[in-house]
């Protein structure tokens, strides 16, 4: 038989890119050779796509490489061509059949469902969340609102887009009075700590907001939740399963973008960690139904605190987690008994097998 061809993407459009590559590093070092054959596929900064036959020594580079164009690369199109769906070189020619598509992709422009969305309209099964999981796991206003409406708990919480900063109810003394004093402000739709500001008071609030609309045209504030940083990693479709938790204890105390994926004393990973049975239960429980409500399937990964009286409350989802050397979402079901490379193998399957009950859904009345 031969082998499967899996186009693993990475890079992309959005703050993350760099946080990408690190990943898809490891995503295509853990691939079984005699199993799969990898297709690189690595978008710049603009968004082109690059079958770049130089993208291993690119992901063998450190965390300031990007995807460019250069002599080795031939810029690319995904076309459906009706059972199947190729790759073709714009300067012509075929790359070949895809089997499925291996998104590694962080943020807007790839985690949000635009890459899935194509993958859909092209008919390739693609790992991880479909279009709606992934829109709604994006974006922490959404999201949030979800979480909340059926019961999971979250932290009290304020959005705002752009063209409403500074009227009533969004100044600091009024979010300050309504939600406490020590605030976190974010881009809506961003990852990997990118953005994201802990402010005490009007100054650093003001600042924080110029900061996040930077990143984006809508912004929340929510209030600060004390308790242990605990993460849960989740597999599965129809019937997910959730790894042990593990708790993350950041060197100064905020788990910033830098302690996330460039410092390895960063931050302290306590894998499992130090729960009670009954607090662990709880966890996996709730990270379980926070997968499902937001209607994921595949991969994610859960983080939340758990606060001083014994409740887990959900920060946010993550449905394409980091897959770096110190990324948790594979050092979770490392311990949990699954390694590396069966994980890796686990998705595709579970990718494979969601593309073929969706084909066989009926089509016209």
């Amino acid at each position: 038989m031969r082998k499967i061809r899996v186009a693993v993407i990475f890079g992309g459009r959005s703050a993350e890119h760099e946080v990408s590559l690190l990943s898809a590093r490891n995503v295509v070092s853990a691939l079984d050779p005699e199993k799969y054959e990898p297709v690189l596929i690595g978008i710049d900064r603009s968004g082109r796509w690059f079958l770049n036959e130089g993208s291993m020594k690119l992901l063998g580079g450190d965390a300031a490489d990007t995807v460019r164009l250069d002599g080795s690369s031939a810029e690319v199109a995904l076309l459906s061509t009706g059972p199947s769906s190729e790759l073709l070189r714009r300067d012509g020619g075929s790359v070949g059949p895809v089997d499925v598509v291996f998104p590694v992709l962080h943020g807007p422009y790839g985690e949000d469902g635009t890459i899935q969305g194509l993958a859909k309209l092209a008919d390739l099964p693609c790992v991880g969340a479909g279009v709606l999981g992934s829109a709604v796991g994006m974006d922490k206003d959404v999201m949030k609102r979800l979480l909340r409406d059926a019961g999971i708990p979250i932290a009290p919480f304020r959005a705002v887009r752009s063209r409403q900063r500074g009227t009533d109810g969004f100044r600091y003394d009024d979010l300050a009075a309504d939600l406490g004093p020590r605030l976190y402000v974010k881009p809506a739709n961003l990852g990997s700590s990118v953005g994201i500001s802990r402010v005490t008071g009007r100054e650093e609030f003001e600042a924080a907001l110029d900061l996040a609309f930077q990143y984006d045209v809508k912004v929340i504030a929510e209030a600060e939740v004390r308790g242990r940083e605990i993460e849960c990693s989740v597999l599965g479709n129809e019937e997910p399963v959730a790894s042990v938790p593990g708790e993350i204890v950041p060197a100064d105390g905020f788990y910033s973008y830098k302690a996330k994926y460039l410092d390895e004393n960063g931050a302290k990973l306590c894998i499992p960690a130090d729960l009670t049975a009954g607090e662990m239960d709880a966890v996996r429980e709730i990270a379980v139904r926070t997968f499902e409500v937001l209607c994921c399937e595949g991969m994610a990964r859960v983080d939340g605190f758990l606060t001083p009286d014994g409740r887990f409350v959900v920060n946010e989802i993550n449905t394409i987690p980091g897959f770096t050397r110190i990324s948790m979402y594979p050092k979770l079901f490392e311990a949990s008994g699954i390694g590396y490379r069966e994980l890796v193998d686990r998705l595709i399957t579970l990718a494979l097998e969601r593309h073929e009950r969706e084909r066989g859904l009926r089509l016209s009345p």
